[in-house]
């Protein structure tokens, strides 16, 4: 096989291969690292607690509307746990936060027991739209005061539409009673809770009760934690 002849022509000194590799390498590891920022930049980001922007409109609180800050308790009404935290730390919530004019307390509906979770949601929504805030507040406390401690209720139907209506008889007239039952028998208290329940998977809900603070969800274990929140919450809504 011939060989290609060599050129012996002089001519300007051209770089060399391993020069060029260099070069090549260095502006490959620059733009890896450039990469890499990005990547880890972005992760920093998703490692933050989430924040997300909530729609307060017409749903129950507890407290001033011009309070700075809103906690947002997700609660299933069959949950015990739920029971446990109405009974035990909600009343502390409205003396720390809410009597003090710093914080707004509302309930969203994260109904996933049964079937008696999601009628019992429904039929509270209904009691909120006819007959108002204050009234759907001492149908929730009465609601969770009747909760079975039986822990096999869960799997059974307590909360019928017969015992719902019963207990509100207990707080609210005939006549009232009436526009509730009517309303329930409508689509538009099933959705507003299915509203509550779509924003709570959005913010990652998986269980009840599930906190949040200015959307900001609550992973802390005290009241003194609880308070760290709030109070941050209240300086970042002052710097706003």
């Amino acid at each position: 096989m011939a060989k290609r002849k060599k050129n012996t022509k002089k001519g300007p000194a051209k770089p060399s291969s391993s020069s060029s590799k260099f070069v090549f390498w260095i502006i490959g590891l620059i733009a890896i690292s450039i990469i890499g920022f990005i990547f880890l930049a972005n992760n920093q980001k998703s490692d933050e607690p989430a924040k997300e922007e909530i729609d307060y409109a017409n749903q129950p609180f507890l407290g001033e509307e011009a309070a700075p800050v809103s906690i947002v308790e997700f609660g299933d009404y069959k949950c015990p746990n739920c029971k446990n935290f109405t009974d035990t730390t909600v009343p502390l919530i409205v003396k720390e936060f809410v009597d003090t004019g710093k914080a707004k307390f509302y309930y969203f509906h994260y109904p996933f027991i049964n079937v008696d979770s999601e009628r019992t949601a429904k039929f509270s929504e209904a009691v909120y739209h006819e007959l108002g805030n204050d009234k759907f507040w001492e149908f929730h406390e009465l609601i969770y005061d009747k909760q079975p401690e039986d822990t096999r209720y869960e799997t059974i139907d307590v909360f019928t539409e017969d015992f719902l209506t019963e207990t509100l008889q207990e707080i609210a007239s005939e006549e009232e009673v009436k526009k509730v039952a009517a309303y329930f028998d409508t689509k538009a208290p099933e959705e507003a809770w299915e509203k509550d329940e779509a924003l709570g998977g959005k913010l990652g809900v998986e269980g009840t009760p599930t906190i949040f603070v200015n959307g900001k969800r609550f992973d802390g274990q005290t009241m003194d934690d609880l308070n760290e929140l709030v109070e941050e919450a209240a300086k970042e809504k002052g710097n706003e």
